[in-house]
């Protein structure tokens, strides 16, 4: 009998779910798609400030991890709490709560990935650094893909170290960031 989620250790996890890389794939928006129609038949309209498909697969024509991240901007009154069992009906189990903001995870099982994964950022409105970071990548292609030969750099030596991963990824990210932000399109 496999072991529970919950019961392995974060580099049993990182083991079992390495980071993966694999070209842009189109199916990705579609995935989207049906995973947001699939969470606003669940959530409570007045929860849902505003939701978007983010990351890497959100970026046009660059390598990514095959996992949906999506951004849901609730209302700034929000009890964050509350989502957890309303997510939980969804197939989302929180993997980080904190007081203002939370993830989820879709797709997670003890035998490794399923087809779809999802990674679901709940946030207050506003709270969206994802969209000024895919929004201006989408509209400088060459960056785009200076990114994506950061990511692949960084797969193999990093490929069960998702923490370090990211932290790699950082500075590269924020300046990115705060670029999109001084050019202001949003």
């Amino acid at each position: 009998m496999s072991r529970k989620l919950s019961e392995m250790t974060l580099e049993e996890l990182w083991v079992l779910f390495p980071i993966i890389l694999t070209e842009h794939q189109p199916c990705w928006a579609d995935w989207y798609a049906g995973e947001e129609k699939r969470l606003r038949g669940v959530l409570p309209p007045e929860m849902i400030a505003r939701i978007q498909h983010i990351g890497s697969t959100a970026i046009d024509g660059i390598w990514a991890k095959p996992i949906i991240d999506i951004l849901l901007e609730v209302p700034e009154d929000f009890d964050l709490p509350q989502a957890d069992a309303l997510l939980a009906r969804a197939g989302y189990r929180c993997m980080a709560a904190k007081e203002d903001n939370r993830s989820y995870n879709k797709g997670y099982t003890e035998a490794g990935f399923a087809s779809q994964v999802y990674h679901l950022h709940l946030r207050p409105l506003g709270d969206h650094d994802e969209v000024w970071f895919r929004d201006y990548l989408n509209a400088h292609p060459d960056e785009a893909k200076d990114y994506e030969a950061l990511k692949l750099s960084l797969w193999k030596p990093y490929e069960h170290d998702r923490d370090g991963y990211t932290a790699a990824k950082g500075s590269f990210v924020a300046d990115v960031v705060r670029r999109a932000r001084m050019e202001g399109k949003q």
